[in-house]
């Protein structure tokens, strides 16, 4: 497998800590996700193998929470694990904007996030998590809107509400449904912070699994 297997990228500090954490927890994944994360890993060996990139699109309804926290920790997630050719995206059925509780919980494992301009309603972040590799840029976006790909790509379905209002996501090689519960059923109740710092660690355990499992 043409893996670049000798490349040490260095993490930020603190994520570092985190991702090691995350790392341990894969025995937390029930084995249907454990499923449902493998088919992305198929999808993204067959295009490693076969010299190409791996394009991962992370679709929500509002491109606004979990598919921007996808987007993220796979791309960390296929760094950690030395993957070339990864490349993530996200987007929604329509666009809103990064919420601000996400971002605060990024940054509470770690990443380094920084809005371009604070003062427009939908701003693009510039997220940080290691000085080898480029910074992920984040802002909300219907799905088939640059910079995203419409074609060749894998499409992963992150909330029901958007897998229900996308019968037909058009260009994409592969569509996998992994589904994950809203933090926003929290927002402004004494629940929020640890709501939306479970869901990001959810997610950034299941992004490492799928990565680690590229490599069987």
């Amino acid at each position: 497998m043409p893996m670049t297997q000798n490349l040490k990228p260095s993490f930020l500090p603190t994520l570092h800590s985190y991702l090691s954490h995350c790392a341990q927890e894969f025995d937390q994944i029930p084995v249907d996700r454990k499923a449902e994360l493998s088919q992305v890993a198929g999808y993204v060996r067959l295009k490693v193998n076969a010299g190409l990139p791996a394009r991962l699109t992370f679709i929500c309804t509002h491109n606004s929470r979990r598919s921007h926290l996808s987007q993220i920790w796979a791309q960390v997630a296929a760094a950690w694990f030395k993957i070339p050719g990864v490349v993530t995206y996200s987007g929604g059925t329509e666009a809103t904007a990064f919420n601000p509780r996400a971002v605060t919980a990024l940054r509470a494992c770690g990443l380094e996030i920084e809005p371009k301009d604070p003062t427009i309603p939908n701003p693009v972040y510039q997220v940080r998590y290691s000085a080898d590799f480029p910074t992920i840029e984040c802002f909300s976006k219907v799905f088939n809107q640059p910079p995203n790909p419409t074609t060749g790509y894998c499409a992963v379905m992150t909330c029901s509400q958007a897998d229900d209002a996308c019968p037909i996501v058009t260009g994409c090689d592969l569509r996998v449904a992994i589904r994950y519960e809203d933090p926003k059923a929290a927002d402004d109740t004494p629940d929020e912070s640890s709501r939306y710092a479970e869901r990001s660690a959810q997610i950034c355990r299941e992004m490492l699994f799928m990565a680690s499992k590229v490599l069987d």
